[in-house]
């Protein structure tokens, strides 16, 4: 049986029989663009030409694809992937949006109010939940629903779905405040991230949008996240959000110590706990807080460089009417200018 030869999506060279071509073919291994060479064959060449029978019609049995499914219909992911799989691209420096690319069939979750604007064909609604779980009854929906109550989120998510027959589509989503959106393949950090209760933004359909309770009681009193955090589970794209300039840390059975409330998300395999920080001078009259949290294990850390709370807190510092004291912007009218700029 004659011998076939393939350059795989990595470039690299597999060697096959021709009775295996048909299968590879319909599972996507080889594709019209796939370089291949046989015995033979002066030069490596493109596989719809060396094999048109191949994708002729479609397929490699030479039957027709079925018709594109009728508008409305979403369809679900593929066998043996939990999560859609999705394109994505994202915009801006500071106040950023991510733009997320569907084709027919394919959806993605977000929190309630965080879409921006989204093309034809693109449908949504507002469900219970993250529809991770289909066969969740009343109960197991009610349930899901309280757990998403207890982070202060919507208990409603919305879902958005490419409804039409041909063509992407593409929905944005935006950041509720200054800061970078995370792009997170879920795959490539064990299927599971922890992260601040209002980090999530959107992810693709399939990923679980639960909570989880930190089992240490100082982490949860003095840690800045409490007690409750976010925890996405699924093999999709996921999309998180932090404040100010965000950085990602690779710890390999190191420990770090960092600023409480700075930390925005980890994945599995880190351990999070609360120490001192340093003596009790420094503790009180440091400026760095009383505590630090640290971060140790083998694992993915994200920090952020400005919680929300930490900005929101300077703004009220500095706003007159909500008591705080007028700085006048340098002025030394102070207040007085404010009234002759008319501000």
């Amino acid at each position: 049986m004659k011998t076939w030869f393939y350059l795989d999506k990595q470039a690299q060279r597999k060697q096959v029989l021709e009775s295996e071509l048909t299968a590879l073919s319909n599972a996507g291994e080889i594709a019209p663009d796939t370089h291949v060479w046989s015995q033979g064959m002066p030069n490596w060449v493109r596989a719809e030409e060396a094999m048109p029978e191949l994708f002729s019609d479609g397929s490699a049995s030479g039957v027709a694809p079925p018709p594109p499914l009728p508008t409305g219909i979403v369809q679900g992911p593929e066998p043996g992937q939990k999560c859609h799989e999705v394109d994505y691209e994202i915009f801006g420096d500071d106040m950023q949006l991510v733009e997320v690319e569907l084709d027919p069939g394919e959806r993605v979750i977000a929190e309630a109010g965080a879409m921006n604007y989204l093309e034809d064909d693109i449908t949504f609604e507002a469900k219970m939940g993250d529809g991770s779980k289909t066969d969740d009854g009343l109960m197991g929906k009610l349930m899901a629903v309280g757990k998403r109550a207890l982070t202060g989120e919507s208990i409603f998510m919305t879902h958005f779905a490419h409804a039409g027959s041909s063509g992407k589509r593409r929905v944005a989503f935006a950041a509720p405040y200054p800061g970078k959106i995370i792009p997170v393949n879920m795959a490539d950090v064990g299927g599971e991230l922890t992260c601040q209760k209002d980090a999530f933004l959107c992810a693709a359909y399939g990923t679980e949008v639960t909570i989880a309770f930190n089992r240490k009681l100082g982490a949860g009193f003095f840690g800045g996240e409490g007690f409750i955090l976010q925890k996405l589970k699924g093999d999709g794209m996921a999309f998180i959000h932090a404040g100010g300039t965000v950085i990602k840390r690779e710890l390999k059975g190191e420990r770090l110590r960092v600023d409480t409330g700075c930390i925005v998300a980890f994945s599995p395999g880190i351990d999070y706990s609360i120490e001192r920080a340093g003596n009790l001078k420094s503790m009180f009259f440091g400026g760095e807080g009383m505590f630090l949290a640290t971060m140790q294990g083998t694992g993915t850390v994200y920090l952020q460089s400005l919680p929300f709370s930490r900005m929101a807190d300077r703004i009220l510092a500095h706003a007159p009417s909500a008591g705080g004291k007028s700085t006048g912007e340098g002025s030394v009218l102070g207040g007085l200018g404010r009234l002759l700029d008319g501000d």
